[in-house]
């Protein structure tokens, strides 16, 4: 890869091989970046974003031919270096629109809330997914056709909390009828130690789980790569990075959750299925996984889709051995309805919770006090009618930030519940 720097206007940059144009207002460039496969990534100060042409042979070299100027080696600037690092929470929709927003935007509030509002979307869609990372890292993309991509986290679009994002098709190459459903932020690839000591293990709608070295997912390609072979029928739902020492946890939604030790899963290829995680009935299916590292103070938390939800002890839940039944870990009742969420929390977390409505509400993990493993819960978010939970999310506690009333009861000059209010078991 060859750096150049420029500071001038330009007028249009399309091609994308080949809708010509090469002449786009997008403001001064600091830094453009021309990579051997003919494509210009460059930083606009105009938006603070940075843009991406890929750019057939002619028009690369019409434009490498007029933009650039070679700099000192000792001049060259890493684009990295011209972003803030920040924490950034990403949002991606049911339809696929993908945004990041600074953490600091959302705000906490006391459990039983009933939220703010998070994203505008189109009719019928929802915030399906959010997770919460640092602008340097890459992001890790599993599709449930067992695909994976990979994107800095500063090159996925950035938008206000209420706006709803850019399709993802325009961000990764992923296929049209393919959808996003698990991430993993890694901090470094290039660490041959750390790739080759870490592991991905993925987990599917029917209990299928499979344990793969990082280093397989290392090289980043642009069309992405297989992760995992999905059967008939099946999708992936989950993936995590672990350590190859964790406790998995697997959770299905009639409310029955395993726990193993990861050991007694070996490491297979990418091209590799995977072996039984736990055993479910045809009518049932799992809803997530959660792997705890050894000596963690990290409790379970669990959280049904009529807003019902609990913390448990992870000593509650005995080890068996992987393909199990497992044993009930909320009480599901027509009440609560069935388990959507199963997360790995401490005392420093704040819970983030989306409505498929939109709306949403993010309070602390310290105000959910610990229950006995087959009871319901406490309310944590009140539901309007017809709406219910779409995505949850563990996230870094806000620190000091003032707890505030939802607006709705602001309106009624009523108040959120208080987090000493009796537990509804």
């Amino acid at each position: 890869m060859r750096k150049y720097g420029k500071d001038g206007r330009l007028d249009c940059v399309i091609c994308n091989r080949c809708g010509k144009k090469l002449a786009v207002k997008h403001g001064i460039v600091r830094e453009g970046v021309f990579t051997s496969d003919h494509r210009w990534d460059f930083f606009s100060e105009k938006d603070g974003e940075i843009h991406h042409f890929d750019l057939c042979e002619d028009c690369y070299n019409e434009v490498t031919a007029e933009f650039r100027v070679p700099v000192d080696v000792e001049d060259e600037i890493d684009i990295e270096d011209l972003i803030e690092e920040e924490q950034c929470v990403f949002t991606l929709t049911q339809a696929g629109y993908i945004k990041r927003t600074p953490l600091a935007e959302y705000r906490t509030q006391n459990r039983g809330g009933v939220g703010a509002k998070g994203s505008a979307t189109r009719d019928e869609d929802f915030i399906e997914h959010i997770y919460v990372a640092s602008m340097h890292n890459t992001m890790l993309f599993f599709t449930e056709k067992g695909r994976c991509y990979w994107l800095k986290v500063y090159e996925i679009p950035e938008g206000a909390r209420s706006s709803k994002g850019r399709a993802i098709q325009n961000v990764i190459q992923i296929e049209p009828d393919d959808k996003v459903r698990a991430y993993i932020n890694v901090k470094r690839l290039n660490d041959a130690e750390y790739v080759n000591n870490n592991f991905i293990i993925m987990c599917t709608k029917d209990g299928t789980i499979k344990k793969t070295k990082l280093e397989a997912y290392s090289r980043p390609r642009q069309n992405g790569v297989n992760a995992i072979v999905i059967r008939e029928g099946d999708q992936l739902i989950e993936a995590k990075l672990t350590s190859g020492n964790a406790e998995v946890m697997i959770a299905a939604r009639e409310g029955k959750a395993i726990r193993f030790n990861e050991s007694t899963v070996r490491p297979i290829g990418r091209v590799g299925a995977g072996v039984r995680g736990i055993s479910i009935e045809e009518s049932d299916e799992v809803v997530g996984m959660i792997c705890v590292e050894p000596d963690s103070t990290q409790d379970v938390l669990v959280l049904s889709e009529n807003g019902y939800g609990k913390r448990t002890d992870l000593d509650e839940y005995r080890i068996t051995n992987r393909g199990g039944k497992g044993v009930k870990t909320i009480n599901v009742t027509e009440k609560t309805g069935k388990l959507i969420s199963i997360q790995a929390v401490t005392d420093d977390n704040d819970l983030m919770i989306i409505n498929r409505s939109g709306l949403t509400i993010r309070t602390a993990v310290s105000q959910i006090r610990l229950a006995g493993r087959a009871t319901q819960g406490v309310r944590i978010i009140n539901l309007r009618d017809g709406d219910a939970i779409a995505s949850v999310m563990a996230v870094p506690a806000a620190g000091d930030e003032e707890e505030v009333q939802s607006a709705e009861a602001a309106e009624n000059g009523g108040a959120t519940p208080e987090a000493g209010q009796p537990a509804e078991e």
